[in-house]
């Protein structure tokens, strides 16, 4: 059963979805469960293994789809007695602990092509979901791209109507042409992804936007786009302007400063604080 909890968690991860993993660590006395043993719950509510059944495990799958909810790990600590939280007459006492596995970012990257592969090979390096989105099948297949997590090609703007993004997806706009980038972002602007990145000069991402309003897109949607994309560290060549949209990226998801480390604390030599 163990083996089959793990790979049914290990699936769900793998598909983008939070996961709980409950422990029971500690059984005092009478109880319907046993120390050590595990449970999986997951997002929709469901489960896969069992704490014990009845109240005291329904209170738990509660306590966990909280967890999921916060993102955030917890312990528990139920007495089984009559005037206890859970009124039961075990007589004893559970303690335990929930492991929330939260979902890999997604990194969805529309556009397929140089910057768009470069963008996917720094996204796999760092275990982020990674979608190929393109209109044109040459530019969005296993052959180009063999580790993506989708390949999707099709009408852009389509695509992203119907794509679901949350607040875990984090999107790149590195299409074929003006056309297409504007299409994208209309979609995209609609939604409520944690980034939205679009490449560009300054004067065709002025014209996009200049477009996307006179359509009637608030301007205030279009405060919330990074164009031109990424942090000013590249050369112009598309594996350093893809790293440099990554740092961009990695300082939104880590709320970090993006600033030098040496400026961010001090530095300890020879024994002295600089």
């Amino acid at each position: 059963m163990e083996v089959r909890l793990m790979t049914e968690i290990s699936k769900r991860i793998e598909k983008g979805e939070k996961v709980a993993l409950v422990t029971l660590i500690d059984v005092d006395g009478s109880s319907p469960g046993k120390a050590g043993s595990l449970m999986g719950v997951f997002e929709d509510g469901s489960i896969e293994g069992t704490v014990g059944g009845g109240n005291l495990e329904y209170k738990i799958i509660n306590s966990a789809l909280e967890a999921i909810e916060e993102g955030k790990n917890r312990k528990f600590d139920f007495e089984l007695v009559e005037d206890g939280e859970l009124h039961m007459r075990c007589g004893g006492r559970v303690k335990g602990y929930v492991k929330v596995f939260e979902k890999r970012k997604k990194l969805i990257i529309i556009g397929g092509g140089h910057l768009g592969s470069e963008l996917y090979k720094l996204g796999k390096f760092l275990n982020m979901y990674t979608v190929i989105i393109d209109d044109r099948e040459e530019f969005a297949n296993k052959k180009r791209f063999p580790q993506a997590d989708e390949l999707i090609w099709g009408d852009i703007g389509r695509v992203l109507e119907e794509y679901d993004l949350d607040d875990g997806s984090y999107v790149v706009i590195v299409t074929r042409g003006h056309a297409c980038d504007k299409e994208a972002l209309r979609a995209v602007l609609e939604k409520a992804p944690a980034y939205i990145g679009m490449i560009g000069s300054r004067r065709k991402i002025t014209d996009t936007y200049k477009d996307l309003i006179s359509e009637g897109v608030s301007s205030k949607k279009l405060e919330k786009v990074y164009s031109p994309v990424g942090l000013d560290i590249s050369s112009g060549q598309p594996n350093e302007i893809a790293l440099g949209i990554m740092a961009e990226i990695l300082k939104i998801k880590n709320q970090a400063s993006g600033r030098h480390m040496s400026e961010v604390k001090a530095v300890k030599i020879w024994g002295e604080n600089l």
